[in-house]
């Protein structure tokens, strides 16, 4: 059973830059689009409204609002904006994009229906997708996202934080998290989206495996990485195919410089029986950007 993906155009703001295959796993690189020598910051807010209510509002509470977009929209962002004050940040929400619209991994569920109160959120993955493999398996994708300065350090933070996350170990306080506890979350709470009967029994098939299946299920992980860019001046001058070519350039060789740092991580942490599928995006004044794509789409 093949359930419908959400979004389709989110990559139309994005040149991919290349894919790197580390044994089994998978980094790509996608670099915003480029107009007149800036990335074009503009094109990746529109692209993520139509996304944001898919990401934000379970299948069955937009059900509800058929009929209805602005009020739909309007829940949607407030649950968003709610949601970015107390945990949240925009590289949970392009991860969730990329994992639809480019690994073609359908979400599971919505992790901000999940809340217990305006001011406490559940822990744990920052989204659960699934993908069908080739051979007719499948695979539970958790979500890790991190938007940091330096790029070594948002992979090492990254890696440390699925560690975390699969083998249960939590600051002190907090709730506890890990791959046992958020299948059952995401079995106990499968009525939040309107899946039929046979979706549900699908669903449940693939986060609890039967004895009967004619299919294997493995844990993965999928990982978004934005990281802050250096842009000299004197490259801002190029004319703009020249500044395109070297400033793609320069991507791709900060981040092959870091793949040797990605394997190290997978081996210190003992992750070698997971694939990981990781999406790196760079960003000029990243705080800055974040923090204005992120007011834009929720206003």
């Amino acid at each position: 059973m093949d359930l419908s993906l959400e979004n389709n155009d989110f990559l139309n703001g994005f040149d991919h830059l290349g894919n790197h295959k580390l044994s089994k796993n998978s980094i790509d690189i996608f670099s915003l689009k480029i107009n007149a020598n800036e990335f074009n910051y503009s094109t990746l807010q529109d692209s993520l409204i139509d996304p944001l209510i898919n990401y934000s509002l379970s299948r069955k509470v937009r059900a509800e609002y058929q009929g209805k977009p602005a009020a739909l929209s309007r829940k949607a962002r407030e649950k968003f904006l709610d949601y970015i004050r107390n945990k949240g940040e925009l590289g949970e929400l392009m991860l969730y994009c990329f994992l639809e619209s480019h690994l073609k991994a359908p979400k599971i569920l919505s992790k901000l229906e999940l809340k217990t109160s305006t001011s406490h959120y559940v822990n744990g993955a920052d989204g659960v997708h699934f993908v069908r493999l080739p051979d007719g398996d499948f695979q539970i994708i958790f979500g890790e996202s991190k938007t940091e300065i330096e790029l070594t350090t948002a992979l090492s933070h990254a890696f440390k934080s699925i560690y975390e996350f699969k083998n249960e170990i939590n600051s002190a306080g907090s709730k506890k998290s890990g791959l046992p506890y958020e299948k059952g979350l995401i079995s106990d709470h499968l009525e939040k989206e309107t899946f039929s009967d046979e979706e549900k029994e699908f669903i449940k098939n693939i986060i609890y495996p039967k004895r009967e299946n004619s299919f294997e299920v493995d844990d993965a992980f999928g990982i978004f990485i934005a990281y802050e860019i250096t842009i000299d001046d004197n490259d801002k001058r190029l004319s703009n195919s020249e500044f395109r070519k070297k400033l793609q350039f320069q991507i791709k060789e900060e981040i092959s410089n870091r793949l040797q740092h990605i394997e190290k991580k997978i081996d210190e942490y003992k992750l070698f029986g997971h694939k990981f599928y990781i999406y790196i995006v760079p960003f000029t004044e990243l705080t800055k950007r974040r923090s204005e794509i992120q007011k834009e789409i929720t206003r």
